[in-house]
């Protein structure tokens, strides 16, 4: 029989509290990337715009509905509120319960999909198991066609695995922390191998199956990358990416057996729950997970890609070391996205900041602007930093940060500079070099035409110039750049180092009156 994870001392709503605020330390919740229609005898749909968001308290950008299966943990991570140590409250949802709640909060319009992380409950597999259960009922009884992402836990068997990425639109494998030896000390339960083999045969049965549909086998990011030679995402990159999928190992990759003719079969009925939970799943009875739609074809393996999350601050890295290696995931694991999260101590222990230390908001949103250089702009981590400076400069965004060092290069004269010396300039973005590059060639430009295109000219006239005139004249001196560019962003800087603090209104009574 199947074992079923009961709280008595809990009703619905209070494990909805707990598990809900559990949950909202992990970041990596996004359902961009992944489109379907709704369908006639389903509920929902997926779309590419994104789910609907809340912001905590924190200052952090979180998702309804999104919540941790159990925060039952058999793993002792320094950095977790949720570790086996720890002393809170302890939960579990059963499957039906999630599905419930899910489908409850859709109805009402307060969701569009789900985020559902979890704790190591027993053992990896036991918890994966437990997933898939909760993600196949909710395809199947409760038809469920709305955007789902899951969280993965490392060690989980490969068929467990496979099914979660049939049935879950975005897949995540968090890698927590930059380094291996930050994980022997901070988490002495998780290896870097574990964490990255479940991420390389993810990234082989995506490209697998974006190519079958005719698809390249890389995530697109953005078509102006086509333009930047030395993007991370070059012609050269994605060679390195098609020899990787074609020399990889075949123990770091999914089994590919789903392409054969048999497994391709339409089946006539799922695994029930008890098959599901009682037997170690086999590879065909994982991809039968897959509700078969739209003429016969199965659904695709994680169509919105995967997707992974870096702790901020827990165990001393540098940006430097944070960048390189989300560098090293976007190129050897095709990401789709690395999200960053500034840890917030809520732990007692030597190895980690004190509670009551503000946890590092403003890195962490330098980090994600750094993050969108390399994704879009044809930057490489060693260009923007390197171990004799190995940190950004928090007063200045990471684009400014960079051309204050390579003032040679500026300024750029705006009507003749190609795409990717515009998209170097600060205050110049991938439509609006785009959008320059287009216009010129029926006029002359203008700072006003260029301000109309979506140029920040409070950033960009220190880096240009039109028809070779600067904007104001201004020395091209790298201390009078820095105090007028800190000076301009000041009020951007206080809301970003204050997004914790919360306000009311005042009222008569605040001033003794009434």
């Amino acid at each position: 029989m199947t074992t079923t994870i009961v709280n008595e001392n809990y009703t619905t709503q209070e494990k909805l509290q707990i598990l809900a605020d559990a949950a909202k330390y992990d970041v990596a919740c996004t359902s961009s990337g992944s489109s379907r229609r709704g369908k006639k005898g389903e509920l929902g749909n997926a779309e590419a715009c994104g789910i609907c968001h809340s912001f905590a308290a924190d200052g952090r950008c979180i998702s309804l509905l999104k919540i941790l299966m159990t925060n039952h943990c058999a793993y002792d991570c320094k950095y977790c509120i949720n570790r086996s140590g720890n002393d809170v409250k302890r939960a579990t949802f059963t499957p039906q319960e999630i599905c419930e709640l899910t489908v409850e909060f859709y109805k009402r319009n307060y969701i569009e999909g789900l985020f559902l992380s979890s704790g190591v409950l027993r053992n990896p597999t036991y918890t994966m198991e437990k997933m898939c259960e909760t993600l196949l009922l909710l395809r199947t009884k409760y038809h469920f066609n709305g955007y789902i992402h899951v969280k993965t836990i490392p060690g989980a068997s490969d068929e467990l695995l496979a099914a979660a990425g049939y049935l879950a639109d975005r897949i995540s494998v968090n890698l927590e922390l930059p380094t291996e030896a930050a994980l022997r000390s901070l988490a002495p339960n998780k290896t870097m191998q574990n964490i990255l083999n479940p991420m390389g045969k993810v990234q082989s049965t995506i490209a697998s199956h974006r190519m079958a549909i005719g698809k390249s086998a890389y995530m697109e990011r953005s078509r102006g990358n086509q333009f930047l030679n030395h993007s991370i995402f070059s012609d050269n990159s994605k060679n390195k990416f098609k020899e990787k999928l074609n020399t990889q190992n075949t123990d770091a990759r999914l089994n590919d057996s789903f392409h054969s003719e048999k497994n391709l079969q339409k089946t006539s009925s799922f695994p029930s729950e008890n098959n599901l939970c009682k037997h170690a799943l086999t590879w065909e009875n994982a991809c039968q997970l897959a509700p078969l739609d739209m003429s016969d074809l199965r659904r695709s393996f994680a169509p919105a890609g995967q997707s992974t999350q870096m702790i901020i601050g827990a165990a001393g890295e540098s940006d430097y070391t944070l960048l390189q290696t989300t560098q090293a995931l976007y190129q050897g694991f095709d990401l789709k996205r690395v999200f960053y999260s500034a840890y917030i101590p809520l732990n007692d222990d030597t190895n980690l900041p004190q509670p009551g230390t503000p946890p590092p908001l403003l890195r962490e949103h330098r980090l994600y602007q750094a993050d969108w250089l390399l994704r879009f702009y044809g930057f490489q981590a060693t260009e923007l930093l390197s171990e004799s400076q190995p940190n950004f400069n928090e007063l200045l965004d990471p684009k400014c940060d960079w051309a204050l060092r390579h003032l040679e290069l500026f300024p750029v004269e705006a009507e003749t500079a190609s795409y990717a010396t515009l998209l170097r300039v600060p205050g110049i973005g991938p439509k609006s070099a785009s959008r320059i590059t287009y216009a010129r060639r029926y006029g002359r430009l203008t700072f006003e035409s260029l301000k109309k295109m979506g140029v920040v000219l409070k950033r960009a006239h220190y880096f240009i110039t039109c028809g070779g005139k600067q904007m104001y004249h201004t020395p091209i001196e790298e201390a009078y750049i820095t105090r007028q560019l800190i000076h301009a962003d000041t009020k951007d800087l206080w809301k970003m180092q204050h997004a914790n603090e919360t306000y009311s209104q005042m009222t008569l009574a605040d001033f003794g009156i009434g």
